[in-house]
């Protein structure tokens, strides 16, 4: 665990403006959730403009987290050297590059090449972002602070699939690229005001603290943390969570409009989860007591398992509650499991940045997976039933290793 100086200590929990910083922090967030959403209810327009099909689709969607996994180890150490503030403006600096790119991009190979620039930027936010969290805040506030900027990408989302539709594509003339620029040009500013935010006394002495807090060589680091079973267990988990978040996340407009709706109605319910899990990311992480978190991360994966039925539905009742039920479960799944990775033994947030970048890249590979399959299912089969019973397999099998984490972790706790 982290061991600051008690007076150092006293001035970061002291400080008020640690929560200015998470508000910078949950920006440049805020953002990351924009910018990846925005594709989603664009594919239609995309794959006409493009000419590609739905398969391709998928590529196009899982490059990014593809790129992640390449990235995501090297970038975690880039992110202790260079430290927090410099490298989240630097990742809405290459997330800004990636939506202009994609404005540009008048074939499928561009468009790839465009969306997996996005991959260098997402792991400096995703491993940077609990890392400062990390160093202030603690206990139940660190909870909630981690809980906050988790809805970040959350609301980018709502925001992304209320309005690309019903209000952006009418206003810039049905141009999906001049909604991407529109985007784009968003998070270039977000990146400034948090370089403004960041700018604070407050953020050097944490960087102090974590240039003092580094652990020996990194390579060495990197085998010591994947050679816990615990360890590995929660990699295995975070590639799962991220097969059925990104999964959903890319496709759900589409599977929605598949039943029968519009494009923006599609759109609105496709937002009722993205709604729903800002509020879970708010306060499930709370309740995830060291005491109660496999027992909250065990009933998060029920409830997605459960909600990959009930997409099967059509709109109504049924579907509204199977939407809400996905929401509870991807807003707080990844937060749970991060909590639970860096409060394993001998991984702690001094720690964070190295057990950050493994989990990660692991959990890319679904993020590469999720979109991937169910697009090329979608084009073997010709619907989305089958790819849905994908995911609620993906959950069963979460479950398990949640079984298997429970039996290691009491096994760590008593030697």
């Amino acid at each position: 665990m982290v061991t600051l100086d008690n007076q150092v200590k006293h001035k970061i929990e002291g400080d008020a403006y640690r929560w200015a910083i998470l508000f910078g922090v949950w920006l440049i967030y805020f953002s990351f959730g924009l910018t990846v959403a925005a594709l989603a209810p664009l594919v239609p327009k995309v794959c006409q403009d493009l000419q590609i099909s739905y398969g391709e689709m998928g590529l196009i969607l899982g490059a990014w987290p593809f790129v992640y996994i390449l990235s995501a180890l090297p970038c975690g150490i880039f992110l202790d050297r260079i430290g927090p503030r410099r490298a989240l403006f630097l990742a809405a600096l290459i997330m800004a590059l990636s939506g202009f790119l994609r404005c540009f991009s008048d074939t499928y190979f561009m468009m790839v090449v465009a969306v997996s620039v996005f991959g260098l930027g997402g792991p400096l936010i995703s491993i940077g972002a609990p890392k400062l969290i990390a160093f202030l805040f603690e206990g139940k506030n660190r909870g909630l602070a981690m809980g906050i900027y988790i809805t970040g990408p959350g609301v980018g989302a709502v925001i992304a699939l209320s309005i690309t539709n019903s209000l952006l594509l009418p206003l810039f003339d049905n141009d999906w690229r001049l909604v991407i620029s529109a985007y784009a040009f968003f998070t270039l500013i977000s990146g400034c005001i948090w370089l403004i935010i960041s700018s604070h006394q407050l953020v050097r002495v944490i960087e102090s603290q974590i240039q003092a807090e580094k652990s020996g060589p990194i390579a060495e680091t990197f085998r010591s943390l994947a050679s816990i079973p615990s360890v590995q267990i929660v990699l295995l988990m975070s590639i799962g969570i991220f097969f059925f978040n990104h999964g959903l996340n890319n496709w759900l407009p589409e599977i929605i409009r598949s039943k029968g709706l519009s494009f923006a109605e599609a759109g609105y319910w496709a937002a009722i989860p993205t709604t729903i899990s800002i509020i879970s990311a708010l306060l499930i992480p709370r309740l995830a007591t060291t005491e109660r978190r496999v027992l909250v991360m065990g009933l998060l994966i029920l409830a997605a398992g459960l909600a990959t039925t009930l997409l099967h539905t059509s709109p109504g009742l049924q579907l509204a509650f199977g939407l809400c039920l996905q929401g509870l479960a991807r807003g707080a799944m990844m937060t749970v499991a991060l909590l639970m990775l860096v409060e394993i033994p001998d991984v702690g947030p001094k720690r964070a940045g190295t057990a950050g970048g493994l989990f990660f890249t692991a959990a890319e590979i679904g993020g590469v997976a999720g979109p991937l399959v169910i697009g090329f299912l979608h084009d073997l089969t010709g619907d989305f039933s089958y790819p849905l019973n994908v995911l609620t397999v993906i959950t069963f099998l979460l479950l398990a290793l949640l079984f298997a984490l429970q039996k290691t972790l009491k096994h760590d706790l008593n030697n």
